[in-house]
C-alpha cells in the first residue's frame, strides 16, 4: 500500500530550504517570514497545523494519515509505532510516522484514551485534479473534524454501557464571595442535552454524578485558585475555553439559533448560569464538528434537589461505577447489570449514578419492576425481543452527522421493528404507568420507514457506504442494470482471454489489471517476442517488459475497461443516492426514533431489575418521607455475588437507624469488632441498599423500610494524595470535615475508623467529638465503625447512640469470624490473632503478645472512660460506677513472696524455674 498519492509524492523533497518548524512550537510569524523555504506540501501542513496547535494533526496522504515533527514523536511513543524521517528542516531530519486510514479508529481510540486531541485533515479534492493544474500544485486538504474525548461518535471508540458526556461549566454570582455553577451535559453520540445548577459546595459532587469524559471550562473559572485541585483530581480531560462570545445575550442567542426558536421558554425556565453553560457546550460542539450538525435534543433542566447527593469520595468508596482500581468489573453496576441493550446499560448506569428523592417517582419505578417480576412469561418474551435491539440512538447520531454507514441504517430498521414488537407485548398486558408510557412512545414510529429500510438494505452490509453492495437486488431497476453490465463485462474478459489464447497459441496468456496501466495481456517473453512482430502487432500493442513477462494492450481491452469503470461508477452513484434518501428519511423521523430508543431502554432496565430480583431473592423496599431506616437481613450485593461464585454463603445482618419514639433525628450505631470481621462490609451494604432503593430497584434484604435520604456520605478505607501533599490522615480529615459540614437530618453517614491515622489520644478525641457533632448538630442516621472501645461508653450517655459488634469466636488461640452483627460492644480488637492469620513470623506474634500483656496491665493516670464525667456535655448526667482496681497476676504474687536474702542457692534456682513456668503459662493465655 502506497503511503503517498502521486500528486503529493515529491512534496517532501527539499526545494532550496527547510520545511517547517516543529508542529507544537511553530509560530505563524515564522511561517509568513519563510514561505520561500518550504515545500508546497509542508507550507500547507504548517498553515493547517497553526490553526490547530492544541491537537495532533492526522494529515491525509493517500492511504495513510501522516504526522510530522513533535506530533510524530508523541504519536510514536503513545501508539508504539515506528518513528521514521522524511526530508529536512534547518538541516535536520523531519520526524514522521503514519497510520493506515483503514485502521485509523483503532489508533484514535488509543490517542484519545491517553488524553490527546486529534484534528483529522482530509484530502478535499481528487489527486487527479491537482495533477491537471500542473506545476507544484498539491492536493487541497482541510480539517474536517476535531476528535476529543467528549465528542466521539464511532462505536469502536465508545463504551456501549456508558454515556459519553461533554460537560461545560459557567457561573453566576450569588453573593460577595459566592457563586452558583451551571453545568450543561451533552452526549453527542445520542443527542442527550441536560442542564442543571448547583451551589459551589455541590460542584464536585455534581461533576462526579455526571462522570463526564471531557469538561469544558471558561478560562476565568479554570484559573481560579480554589478550583485547581478539582480539575487536577478529574479522570476526565479538562479543556479551558476562552469566554469570547459567551456573555448572557450572545449565549441565549446561540441556543435559539441552534434550535431555531424565537424563545427558550418552550424548553423551560433556565438560570443565567445554565444558559451560559449550555451555550459554551454548543460552542465547543460546533467547533469540533465543524460543518456537521449533531441532532441534539432541546436542553432538559435537571433539578439537583431531585436526586440523592453523593460526593466524589463516597462514590469512590462505595465503588458504584468502578472499583478503587478503576475497573468496571467488581463494581456495583457490573454486579446488577442484566440489561440486553446498549441503551439499557447506559440508562441503568445513569439511574444508579442519580438515585431519586421523589417518593412518587421511586414508587412508580418499583411498581414497574414488581409488575414484570410477577409476569415472568411476559418478561422473558420482552427480553427476547429486546435482545435484537442495536444501539439506535448512536446510529441515528452518526447518520445525522454524516458519518453513518449502511449498518447504521440497519440498526434503525431493526430497532424500529423491535419497538413495535415490544409495544405490542406490553399493550396486551395492562402495565403500570411507567411501562404504559414507554409502550406509547414505541407505537407507530415513522410508519413505513422500517419496511422501506428492510426492502432497500441487503442481508450482508459493508461498514462503509463507499464500498457499495448494500442495496438489495431488485430494489432499484437502474442499479440492477448497472450491476448486470459489470457481471457481463467480466464474462466478456474471460471470453476475450480465451480468444487471445487461441490466436497466439499461448496457454499461459492472461488478461490482468492493475491501477497503473489498467487491463493488459501478459505473456512469457518468448511469446512476447512474436507478438511485437506482424501480424500480431496489429492487435497487440507493447506496454511493458518485466522480468519473466511481457505486457500488451489491445483496443478491445481499452473499450472494455471504459465500460466496466463506467458501470461500477454508475452503480456506486446509484447506491449512494439511495443511501442519502434513506438517511434523510431516518433523520426526518429523528425525534420519534429517539423517543422510541429511550422507551426501549426503560423497558430493558425494568425487565433487567425484575430478573435480578427474581434470581437473587431481592425484595421491594418501602420508601416514604419519614426518617425511618430499618433493614432486615440485609446483604452486600457485590460481596454476596463473589462469595456465591466461590460456593460460600453471605451472612445477612439487620440494621436499625430509625429515630427513637418521640424523636425527630436518626440513630447512630457504633460498630466494634476485629479487623476482617466484616465491619466495613456491613457499613457499605446499608449505603448500597439506600442507593438501590432510591434508584428504583429492589434490594438485597428480607425487608427494608427507608425514609428518603437526600445526602449520602461514606468515609471508608485509607488513601493518600501524595501529589497534592496530603497524607492518609489529612485525606481522612478533609473527607470527614465535608461530612460534618454538610450532613443534615435526612442524610445517611457512614464513617469507618475515624482518627486511626494519628496518635491514639488524638484520634480518640477526634472520633469522640465527631460522634457528638453527629448526634447534636447533624442529627442524621449514621453508622460509625471504630476500634476505640472507649467510645462504646457514649451509648449510656447519648439517647440516640447504640452499640453493635461483629461476633467472633476463639478456638485454640485463633479467631474465627462469624460475620454476624449483634447488639453490644467488643472488648478487644483481636489484632494479634488477625496478624497471625496474615502470616507474621511466630517470633513477632509471641513478642507482640508479651508487649500487649504489659500494656494492658499498666494503669493509666486517668482511664479514658472516666473522662466522660468531666465533659460539659455530660456534667449533669449520673456518674458511672468506678472502675475496679486492676488485679495482680500470679507472676506478680510469686515475686512478692520471694525474699532473696533468706534463700539458699538451691531455693533461688527453684524459685527462678517456678517464675519461668508462671510466665510461660501466662504467655499461653
Amino acid at each position: 500500500m502506497s503511503r503517498e498519492v502521486s500528486a503529493a509524492k515529491d512534496d517532501l523533497e527539499e526545494t532550496g530550504g527547510s520545511a517547517a518548524a516543529p508542529a507544537a512550537t511553530h509560530k505563524a510569524a515564522r511561517s509568513e517570514a519563510e514561505p520561500q523555504r518550504m515545500t508546497p506540501m509542508m507550507a500547507q501542513y504548517v498553515e493547517i497545523k497553526a490553526a490547530h496547535a492544541d491537537c495532533l494533526l492526522f494529515y491525509r496522504m493517500g492511504d495513510f494519515y501522516e504526522l510530522f515533527f513533535e506530533d510524530a514523536e508523541i504519536a510514536s511513543r503513545t501508539l508504539g509505532i515506528v518513528l521514521t524521517k522524511r526530508g529536512k528542516h534547518l538541516g535536520e531530519d523531519i520526524p514522521m510516522c503514519g497510520v493506515p486510514v483503514e485502521r485509523a479508529e483503532d489508533y484514535l481510540q488509543r490517542l484519545i484514551a491517553a488524553g490527546h486531541r486529534v484534528a483529522v485533515c482530509e484530502q478535499t479534492e481528487d489527486p487527479a485534479e491537482a495533477k491537471k493544474r500542473g506545476g507544484k500544485s498539491i492536493v487541497q486538504r482541510g480539517v474536517v473534524r476535531l476528535v476529543t474525548p467528549g465528542t466521539i461518535t464511532e462505536d469502536s471508540l465508545l463504551d456501549p454501557a456508558r454515556a459519553n458526556l461533554l460537560v461545560a461549566l459557567a457561573r453566576r454570582r450569588t453573593g460577595e464571595d459566592s457563586y452558583a455553577y451551571g453545568l450543561a451535559a451533552i452526549d453527542i453520540s445520542t443527542g442527550r442535552f441536560t442542564v442543571t445548577e448547583t451551589a459551589a459546595a455541590g460542584l464536585s459532587a455534581e461533576i462526579a454524578r455526571l462522570d463526564p469524559r471531557e469538561i469544558v471550562v471558561p478560562d476565568t473559572i479554570y484559573d481560579e485558585p480554589a478550583l485547581r485541585d478539582l480539575w487536577r483530581e478529574q479522570r476526565a480531560a479538562v479543556t479551558p475555553l476562552a469566554r469570547d462570545g459567551l456573555d448572557p445575550a450572545s449565549a441565549e442567542r446561540r441556543l435559539k439559533d441552534f434550535f431555531g426558536v424565537a424563545s427558550l421558554d418552550a424548553f423551560g425556565a433556565f438560570s443565567r448560569a445554565e444558559i451560559a453553560a449550555a451555550a459554551a457546550a454548543l460552542a465547543y460542539v460546533e467547533r469540533t464538528q465543524l460543518a456537521a450538525r449533531p441532532a441534539l435534543s432541546p436542553p432538559l433542566r435537571e433539578d439537583v434537589s431531585g436526586t440523592l447527593s453523593i460526593d466524589a469520595a463516597t462514590r469512590a468508596n462505595l465503588e458504584l461505577m468502578r472499583t478503587l482500581s478503576g475497573e468496571r468489573s467488581g463494581s456495583l453496576v457490573s454486579t446488577i447489570d442484566r440489561t440486553v441493550t446498549p441503551g439499557g446499560g447506559r440508562l441503568l448506569a445513569e439511574r444508579l449514578a442519580s438515585p431519586l428523592t421523589s417518593v412518587a417517582a421511586i414508587r412508580a419505578r418499583h411498581d414497574a419492576v414488581a409488575f414484570l417480576l410477577g409476569e415472568r412469561p411476559l418478561r422473558e418474551r420482552l427480553r427476547q425481543a429486546l435482545s435484537a435491539v442495536p444501539d439506535i440512538a448512536r446510529a441515528l447520531s452518526r447518520l445525522t452527522l454524516g458519518r453513518g454507514g449502511p449498518r447504521d441504517l440497519a440498526a434503525v430498521r431493526d430497532g424500529l421493528a423491535a419497538a413495535e414488537a415490544v409495544a405490542s407485548l406490553l399493550a396486551s398486558a395492562a402495565p403500570p404507568p411507567e411501562l404504559a408510557a414507554a409502550a406509547e412512545a414505541m407505537r407507530g414510529v415513522a410508519p413505513g420507514l422500517a419496511e422501506n429500510l428492510s426492502a432497500a438494505l441487503a442481508d450482508e452490509l459493508p461498514l462503509l457506504k463507499r464500498d457499495g453492495g448494500f442495496v438489495r437486488e431488485g430494489y432499484d431497476g437502474t442499479l440492477d442494470e448497472a450491476r448486470v453490465l459489470q457481471v457481463d463485462s467480466r464474462r466478456f474478459i474471460a471470453a476475450l482471454q480465451a480468444r487471445y489464447v487461441n490466436e497466439t497459441g499461448c496457454r499461459t496468456l492472461k488478461v490482468k489489471h492493475n491501477n497503473v496501466i489498467g487491463y493488459f495481456v501478459e505473456v512469457p517473453p518468448a511469446i512476447g517476442e512474436d507478438l511485437v512482430k506482424p501480424p500480431h502487432n496489429a492487435t497487440f500493442v507493447h506496454r511493458q517488459t518485466m522480468a519473466g513477462a511481457m505486457r500488451f494492450s489491445t483496443t478491445e481491452l481499452g473499450e472494455l475497461e471504459a465500460r466496466i469503470a463506467s458501470a461500477a461508477e454508475r452503480a456506486l452513484g446509484i447506491e449512494l443516492a439511495v443511501f442519502e434518501r434513506l438517511g434523510d428519511a431516518v433523520i426526518g423521523a429523528g425525534e420519534a426514533i429517539k423517543r422510541a430508543a429511550e422507551a426501549l431502554s426503560v423497558v430493558d432496565v425494568t425487565a433487567a431489575l425484575a430478573l435480578l430480583a427474581d434470581d437473587l431473592g431481592w425484595t421491594r423496599p418501602t420508601v416514604d418521607d419519614s426518617l425511618a431506616f430499618s433493614i432486615a437481613a440485609g446483604r452486600h450485593p457485590v460481596v454476596e455475588a463473589a462469595l456465591k461464585r466461590a460456593g460460600q454463603t453471605f451472612v445477612a445482618n439487620d440494621c436499625a437507624l430509625s429515630p427513637p419514639e418521640g424523636e425527630k433525628a436518626g440513630r447512630i450505631t457504633l460498630v466494634t469488632g476485629p479487623n476482617m470481621a466484616g465491619k466495613s462490609t456491613f457499613l457499605r451494604q446499608n449505603a448500597l441498599i439506600v442507593v438501590l432503593a432510591q434508584m428504583g430497584a429492589f434490594v438485597p434484604a428480607a425487608r427494608a423500610h427507608i425514609g428518603i435520604v437526600d445526602k449520602l456520605f461514606s468515609r471508608v478505607g485509607a488513601a493518600d494524595d501524595l501529589a497534592r501533599g496530603r497524607s492518609t490522615f489529612m485525606v481522612e480529615m478533609i473527607e470527614t470535615a465535608a461530612i460534618l459540614n454538610q450532613a443534615g437530618e435526612r442524610a445517611l453517614v457512614i464513617l469507618d475508623e475515624i482518627g486511626r491515622g494519628t496518635a491514639t489520644f488524638d484520634g480518640l478525641s477526634i472520633a469522640w467529638a465527631a460522634i457528638e457533632h453527629l448526634h447534636e448538630v447533624n442529627r442524621c442516621r449514621s453508622l460509625f465503625a471504630t476500634h476505640y472501645h472507649e467510645l462504646t461508653a457514649l451509648a449510656e450517655r447519648m439517647p440516640r447512640v447504640e452499640n453493635a459488634t461483629v461476633r467472633v469466636s476463639e478456638w485454640k488461640g485463633d479467631v474465627v469470624f462469624l460475620h454476624e452483627v449483634v447488639p453490644g460492644a467488643a472488648d478487644r480488637s483481636y489484632g494479634i490473632q488477625v496478624a497471625k492469620l496474615a502470616g507474621l513470623p511466630p517470633p513477632v506474634i509471641a513478642r507482640a503478645r508479651a508487649i500487649l500483656d504489659e500494656l494492658e496491665k499498666t494503669e493509666r493516670e486517668k482511664p479514658v472512660a472516666t473522662l466522660v464525667d468531666d465533659l460539659p456535655l455530660f456534667a449533669a448526667m449520673p456518674p458511672r460506677p468506678a472502675a475496679a482496681a486492676p488485679q495482680k497476676d500470679a507472676l506478680g504474687e510469686a515475686l512478692d513472696g520471694i525474699d532473696p536474702d533468706e534463700m539458699s542457692p538451691r531455693e533461688a534456682l527453684e524459685a527462678l524455674y517456678g517464675l519461668k513456668a508462671l510466665r510461660a503459662e501466662r504467655d499461653r493465655h
